[in-house]
């Protein structure tokens, strides 16, 4: 797929490289449209060799919608648009190591997430993307028939509150109140194709059914989710840039660099309502 200069190349599993795009000057172009299109088909785009400035990377992100400033991540000196994602040397966990979908908490989720790196280690801190479309495709017609009907918790607390594990990670514990309730399988709002929407960090359990009853179902499709064939690992360099829609994929930040510093900057783009999608 192609569009004046810029190049899509499919990626193995989920998500697509990008090249001939000068993401400095998104905001000022028409061109986003061409990306909009891509993140609908693909679920996560990946750039290299890119160079954003903090007032750039926040032009990108307005050119496809409202910043979502983050509750929970301590933001940039200077930019509270920005959140950084740190690890230390001294740290021996990280931010993001189990699979997730960000802000699906949320009564009306986050559309996308933007990730520049800043700082990547020598070695290791890659990041794992897997596919929300391929997932639902590959279920039989019975179980897509069954998962139509059904609606999902989601939940911010046990998470982010300040009695969740790695509390210490994150600021603002009090704000950890969102639960939200969306259905499990959604038609995607770029490209109306069909999505699995649940995931193992934020989803705690199924609308009207008992924690007993939830828990098998949701653990075979999270396991069925990250079969090989869905997933690309993405390896993060100097002007690496990730973008990602949280409706599409899930992502899983290894933790395989000890002593080592990684930073990475993310803004988050507001979403809209999810609707339903029908076997």
């Amino acid at each position: 797929m192609s569009h004046t200069e810029v190049v899509i190349t499919p990626a193995d599993g989920v998500g697509a490289y990008i090249s001939g795009f000068d993401l400095a000057n998104a905001g000022k172009t028409n061109n986003v449209s061409v990306l909009r299109e891509a993140l609908g088909e693909y679920g996560v785009l990946f750039f290299r060799d890119q160079d954003l400035t903090e007032e750039q990377h926040i032009g990108l992100a307005e050119a496809f919608g409202n910043i979502n400033i983050n509750r929970f991540f301590p933001a940039v000196d200077g930019h509270p648009k920005i959140a950084a994602v740190r690890k230390e040397p001294s740290q021996s966990t990280n931010i993001g190591s189990v699979w997730h979908t960000d802000h699906s908490y949320d009564e009306v989720p986050a559309m996308g997430s933007i990730l520049v790196s800043r700082i990547t280690p020598q070695r290791g801190g890659d990041t794992v993307f897997s596919n929300m479309f391929l997932a639902y495709e590959h279920l039989s017609d019975g179980l897509k028939e069954t998962l139509s009907q059904l609606n999902a918790v989601h939940s911010s607390r046990h998470v982010f509150g300040a009695m969740a594990e790695g509390a210490e990670l994150f600021t603002n514990a009090e704000a950890a109140t969102q639960d939200s309730v969306h259905p499990m399988v959604i038609a995607h709002p770029i490209s109306g194709r069909k999505a699995l929407y649940v995931n193992p960090q934020f989803t705690i359990g199924i609308k009207g059914w008992h924690s007993a009853e939830s828990k098998p179902l949701l653990d075979m499709l999270y396991q069925h989710s990250i079969r090989p064939e869905f997933t690309h690992r993405f390896k993060w360099h100097q002007g690496s840039i990730a973008f990602w829609d949280n409706r599409a994929t899930w992502h899983c930040a290894l933790n395989d660099y000890p002593t080592e510093t990684r930073l990475m900057h993310r803004i988050t783009v507001e979403g809209e309502a999810l609707h339903p999608a029908h076997a």
